[in-house]
């Protein structure tokens, strides 16, 4: 399990077995607890389902049992396996600072070793989880006077991100992905051709770091931990490298054929330029294409080998007349084939950076340095070594290290990086601020709440690296193709020598070009590069528009959708409440019944009970002690106030405590037709009087429902509030359906129902209670401004809380999955079309031909094309910027 949606489904799908009568799953024990009847199922069923729906199922020891005595002659009993990692450190002067932390730390119980490396600036520790964690080591270093930083590479214990050095092809990423998926405790495995990149999701207790990238260089490719621009950049200037070497032996080679200075001498030093380029350049085709056949796979660098190796092979043994006395060499055709694969691959590594720029440059904002406050006195330190509770200060023209409350000053911040609004936000004591912002103005004091890994913008950048490392569904197309490409590509290349050579008896040298032509102008490398691309652009183009996509397939299924339901508190309005009318009863009055309503209230987090105690501070009434307090879900809260009961709610929770509403019925619909939110107050089962709360529209609400109507979508409110209050919302804003009335576990159940009409749903929510719906809906979309576990659950978030930014999502979906279509298209068509051409099938009719080396450079050409063509998805985030 992963996240709220894991446990949604989890649940669900549990609930429905016969004999289970109450579920509860948690996703951070990672466990399920269940009460079913063993007459109707038992624990290895409930197991085999879990299994089905894509989980993995471990024994947990048995609560009731006393722990089995160890068995002397085995050996203890299996305990927590030990954890390991490497913290940088910071503070360190000299080698007793290193000896003073070794010993701190190996003092720490449970901890089993510790080793710092002074000259690395760097703490080795191994530890049993059981009886310690990373957290009580850090406060140990600190106590010590020094400060631990995040490891570099681990994200979370069981997940590991990392570049891949030496992919060409989708062959390249599935031998990879094949490879690791092999390895024992691995869960996940995601290779990304376009940014070179590999996510995988492990066991820590079954496997380790080092031996998931000891795999990846057992399958021929190279693991690189330091994915920053410096590795993008040299890989760039390595490619460009490679390719000057072998145009400047490749491009003599022409004249020489055409003038010999030489004589027939000529002929050997073409040979000789020619032997340089192969075993030069051209090795790390030969490299790539052993690699893949050891691991019993096929990729590019197979084809790209048999051609140069067939045309150099050929021409080395005409040159030495094993062939006869008058057999043709054509060294240029090899030499020539690798520099132009050469140039297309450097073209291709530039384009695939400019495709993933967008993550990099999302890592660039996240501040490195931070001036930590230590008795009156500044101390600057990296940013990676904040600490929860540090008081930073910050002055004007800097990034605010890390989220955190301010404690004093005031300054305007640049939050243009999370909202998009270029006005400077004000800041004083006890407003919250974001790391990455920018103040403009001031000094502030900055508490630290959130650090590392917490931050909103490190979780922007993991939801975005997350994205674009997912696979798409329509990609499954591309990957099945490519399990056979290359093989079915081999035996094409076979025919057609055998079709020119005996069947149409055009000559050696015309069959053996056109073989070789087949062999090279094939190109898996656009239909493996065809999705990754386009998602990789898509989602930097959903960044800079404030919308965060979860999972490429968010991408792919958002532009599906048919029906979307809105929340109304919180997303269609803005949640923002005030008592807007009081009405006491007789025996009481106004005073006395905002005091009891208040008092109830301030046990509940929902806005509605915010809003009437903030009218109650306002009017300057004390509030009450309340006990014994249960919030009736969808109907409000019954508690005991001065030892006399009391209720707040809707009409409902009244009947259901039996106090009478109906003289009071005119008063709540004339309210209700106004739009008003009602909360009948009642204390000892007699009515206290009616509270009518107001709630404003946002003011993209009514342009936001107008433009999802005008994609075609059906719009449905979905609240809890009555039906009178709702309609009147729906009326203002211009949906086609209502749900009324709804509580939080049932608005599950209208997801379900349009789903069971066969439409794609979309919920869009802010709230703890749309958790189970944004859950079980196609796409959940979680408004920014919402609560955490919304946005946990949600598939994509709308960071700056704006309704319109559903639409804007929708029509980027649309937009990416279009692309992804046009990408596969070309792929497709390219090799379709080239394949033939290459084979000489035209020549007939219209003298058509392609020698090999130009079949080369067009197979170079096609990934280039594709990428490029991922990289006008760009002009797009224009048209989404002019529309916000």
């Amino acid at each position: 399990m992963r996240c709220g949606k894991c446990v949604a489904r989890l649940t669900d799908i549990l609930q429905q077995q016969p004999g289970v009568e109450q579920v509860d799953v948690d996703l951070a024990a990672a466990c399920a607890r269940l009460q079913y009847d063993p007459r109707q199922t038992d624990p290895e069923r409930l197991a085999a389902v879990v299994v089905e729906a894509g989980f993995r199922v471990e024994e947990a020891p048995s609560e009731e049992s006393p722990a089995a005595e160890p068995d002397r002659e085995s050996g203890p009993p299996d305990g927590p396996a030990t954890e390991s990692i490497q913290l940088p450190l910071y503070g360190m002067s000299c080698s007793n600072c290193a000896g003073s932390i070794e010993k701190g730390v190996s003092r720490i119980a449970g901890v089993l070793s510790a080793e710092v490396n002074f000259a690395l600036e760097s703490l080795s520790v191994e530890w049993n989880p059981a009886e310690v964690d990373v957290a009580d080591i850090r406060a140990v270093i600190r106590e010590l006077g020094f400060r631990a930083g995040q490891p570099a590479t681990m994200t979370r214990p069981g997940e590991l991100s990392f570049a891949v050095s030496g992919m060409h092809c989708a062959s390249c990423a599935r031998t990879i992905e094949d490879k690791l998926s092999t390895l024992s405790g691995m869960r996940r495995v995601r290779v990304n051709l376009a940014d070179d990149s590999a996510r995988v999701d492990f066991d820590p207790r079954q496997l380790s770091a080092e031996e998931i990238l000891e795999a990846v260089r057992q399958a021929g490719y190279t693991p690189v931990v330091d994915d920053s621009d410096e590795r993008q950049a040299g890989e760039d200037r390595r490619q460009l490298q490679w390719l000057l070497f072998s145009a400047a032996l490749s491009l003599p080679i022409m004249p020489l054929m055409w003038f010999p200075p030489f004589g027939a001498g000529t002929l050997y030093l073409i040979a000789l330029l020619s032997s340089l380029v192969q075993f030069s350049a051209g090795l790390t085709f030969y490299r790539g294409a052993w690699h893949s056949l050891r691991n019993r796979s096929s990729n590019m660098d197979v084809l790209v080998a048999l051609g140069i190796s067939a045309a150099y092979g050929y021409s080395l043994l005409s040159l030495f007349g094993l062939l006869g006395a008058d057999s043709p060499v054509f060294f240029e055709t090899s030499a020539m084939l690798i520099t132009f694969i050469r140039f297309g691959k450097w073209l291709e590594s530039r384009a695939k950076g400019k495709a993933g720029r967008a993550l990099r440059e999302l890592l660039d904002l996240q501040p490195q340095q931070a001036r930590l406050l230590v008795k009156e006195r500044e101390k600057e330190i990296p940013a990676a070594l904040v600490e929860v509770g540090d008081l930073l200060v910050v002055k004007a023209g800097e990034k605010i290290p890390v989220d955190g409350v301010v404690v004093e000053g005031e300054a305007a911040v640049d939050e243009s990086l999370l909202t998009g609004e270029s006005v400077p936000a004000a800041k004083g004591p006890g407003d919250v601020v974001t790391g990455g912002t920018i103040s403009r103005n001031g000094r502030l004091l900055v508490e630290a709440k959130r650090v590392g890994a917490e931050t909103a913008l490190a979780q922007i950048v993991a939801l975005v690296s997350a994205a674009q490392a997912d696979k798409a569904p329509i990609q499954r197309l591309a990957d099945r193709v490519s399990n056979i490409f290359v093989p079915t590509v081999v035996a094409l290349s076979v025919l057609t020598f055998l079709g020119w050579y005996f069947v149409f008896d055009a000559g050696f040298l015309f069959a053996f070009q056109t073989s070789v032509a087949v062999l090279v102008i094939a190109c898996p490398c656009a239909l493996g590069l065809a999705t990754p691309t386009a998602i990789m652009v898509g989602s930097a183009v959903g960044l800079k528009a404030g919308i965060l996509f979860k999972k490429a397939s968010v991408l792919e299924n958002i532009s599906r959708l048919e029906v979307i339901l809105l929340d109304k508190t919180g997303t269609l309005t803005s949640g923002d409440f005030a008592v807007a009318e009081v009405r006491a009863a007789a025996e009481s009055d106004e005073n006395e019944l905002l005091r009891i309503a208040a008092s109830l209230e301030s046990a509940s987090n929902h806005p509605l009970a915010a809003a009437v105690v903030r009218r109650a501070e306002e009017a300057g009434l004390s509030l009450s002690a309340v006990t014994e307090v249960m919030e009736r879900g969808g109907h409000g809260l019954v508690g005991r106030i001065e030892g006399r009961s009391v209720a707040a709610g809707n009409a409902q929770l009244m009947r259901q405590q039996e106090v009478a509403v109906e003289t009071w019925s005119t008063l709540g619909e004339e309210w209700s037709s106004a739009g008003r939110s009602l909360i009948y107050v009642a204390r000892d089962g007699r009515l206290l009087g009616l509270l009518g709360l107001a709630d404003s529209l946002k003011t993209d609400s009514v342009a936001a429902v107008s433009a999802l109507r005008r994609l075609g979508l059906k719009t449905v409110l979905l609240t809890g509030d009555r039906r009178e209050v709702a309609e009147t919302v729906a009326e203002q804003v211009g949906v086609d359906a209502v749900e009324a009335e709804v509580r939080p576990d049932q608005k599950l159940d209208v997801v379900r129902r349009y789903q069971q009409q066969g439409a794609q749903v979309g919920m869009v929510g802010d709230g703890i209670n749309d958790a189970p719906a944004l859950a079980a809906a196609d796409v959940g979309i979680a408004v920014g401004g919402g609560t955490d576990v919304a946005k946990e659950t949600g598939d994509l978030v709308l960071v700056r809380g704006a309704v319109r930014d559903v639409e804007r999502a929708i029509r980027l979906g649309r937009k990416t999955l279009n692309k992804i279509r046009q990408n596969l298209f070309w792929a497709f068509f390219y090799n379709l079309v080239g394949i033939p051409l290459a084979a000489g099938v035209f020549y007939p009719l219209f003298g058509w031909l392609l020698r090999p080396e130009f079949a080369g450079l067009a197979m170079a050409f096609s990934s280039v094309s594709v990428v490029s063509n991922s990289l006008l998805l760009k002009r797009y985030a224009r048209r989404l910027e002019n529309d916000s």
